[in-house]
């Protein structure tokens, strides 16, 4: 395995690519990088593949971007990795966040996809139920409460708590930039995206996702004409940490089919 970077825009990107052959190129989840795909990566290459994946601007060894970005600014980014790599057709895997950016870029650039697959992805917007309408008027009343200039000091940390409570892990953990760049990728809808998938897509979930429920793998299959979908049971929402060698047997069995 080799450790490279590339700059786009002036943002250095790492990436880390290893072995030889047909290339295969990864998108990491949201809070992770190219190095929690190591063991998968490892699997891939040796049996003959050229796998590649890209720190996204914000994570791992990639600088941060200058303003908050969304879905179109990373997957210009990818875009234009690719043309720095020559990468003009290539196996696309996508992993939660970095599963929307591969839904994005195989609806624009079909022709670079040989094959799609989707592993615990990201990308419907869930409709408003109960908890989400407690959450939204929740959160309406909280903003009420710190309007005051002399409680604006504790604005922040009530939204970190608040942020705990509805399990929104990653937007406590974000800073800054990356804060901001959360809010506007979560509130991108890609479900009308789904039908517009063309390429042979593999949807591979963990069955005990709990961040993103099992019911929307079964949306994706819906969705995505050719598609077939595989569900690894008593595993969570990162399948290429908790079984990255039951994941490679999957991933590799489609490239090969």
């Amino acid at each position: 395995m080799k450790e490279e970077e590339v700059y786009i825009n002036g943002l250095k990107i790492n990436y880390k690519v290893a072995g030889g052959g047909q290339p295969v190129l990864i998108l990491h989840g949201w809070g992770g990088s190219s190095g929690s795909w190591l063991e998968v990566q490892g699997i891939l290459s040796r049996e003959g593949y050229k796998v590649i994946i890209p720190d996204f601007p914000g994570f791992g060894k990639s600088i941060t971007p200058p303003k908050p970005w969304g879905i179109k600014e990373y997957t210009d980014l990818i875009t234009e990795f690719t043309e720095k790599l020559k990468l003009d057709e290539f196996f696309l895997i996508g992993h939660s966040f970095g599963g929307r950016i591969a839904i994005r870029f195989s609806v624009e650039y079909p022709q670079k996809v040989k094959r799609l697959i989707l592993c615990d992805s990201a990308g419907i917007k869930p409709k408003p139920g109960l908890k989400t309408l407690l959450i939204f008027w929740s959160a309406r009343i909280g903003n009420a409460i710190f309007t005051p200039k002399h409680l604006q000091r504790f604005k922040d940390t009530a939204r970190n708590f608040f942020y705990i409570f509805i399990r929104h892990k990653d937007y406590v953990k974000a800073n800054g930039v990356m804060k901001e760049t959360i809010k506007k990728v979560l509130d991108e809808d890609l479900l009308l995206d789904l039908s517009e998938i063309k390429n042979k897509t593999l949807i591979v979930w963990g069955g005990w996702d709990k961040m993103v429920p099992l019911k929307y793998a079964h949306v994706f299959n819906e969705k995505i004409e050719n598609s077939k979908l595989e569900i690894m049971p008593k595993v969570g929402h990162s399948p290429h940490l908790e079984n990255p060698k039951k994941l490679s047997e999957i991933i590799l069995k489609f490239l090969k089919e």
